[in-house]
């Protein structure tokens, strides 16, 4: 059973016939005892509210030291992701440069050999022009030839 500040001040003690305690002196220490123990009852009382609040807020940090945690891992994540996609786009893009540039390089060659052929073509058309202008002036040179004689 607790004993209360109150039980302390109603307390009665019985008194002896010979010597028996002075009630004023039994009584002012109980008044005593019963203020200390009054001051200590509302002294626990604030250090438990203290210590329940105090163990509220450790939660609230815990949990948000969690979130925290939670925020900060994703955003890893996110980051992670984020630089898998850009060197799998920057990989797409190299890939692709890579390709018109071979395709430049194709059409190029293609039109290099366009071009060679053409020349081909013209050195062939000058040897018969050249040819045929030659049988031309020949058969004049023998016709003025013949005229001359």
């Amino acid at each position: 059973m607790k004993i209360t500040p109150l039980d302390i001040q109603q307390q009665q003690f019985k008194g002896k016939l010979l010597g028996g305690l002075d009630p004023e002196d039994v009584d002012g220490f109980l008044q005593q005892v019963a203020q200390e123990m009054e001051d200590l009852v509302r002294e626990n009382t604030e250090l438990r509210e203290q210590s329940r609040k105090a163990i509220a807020e450790k939660e609230e940090m815990t949990r948000r030291e969690g979130d925290i945690r939670e925020t900060m891992l994703a955003a890893q994540k996110i980051t992670e992701e984020m630089k898998a996609n850009a060197q799998k786009e920057a990989t797409l893009l190299l890939s692709e440069a890579e390709l018109k540039g071979e395709k430049i390089v194709a059409d190029a060659e293609k039109k290099l050999v366009q071009l060679n052929n053409q020349i081909q073509e013209l050195r062939r058309e000058k040897l018969q022009f050249e040819t045929a202008l030659k049988s031309l002036l020949d058969g004049h040179y023998k016709m003025l030839s013949l005229n001359e004689e």
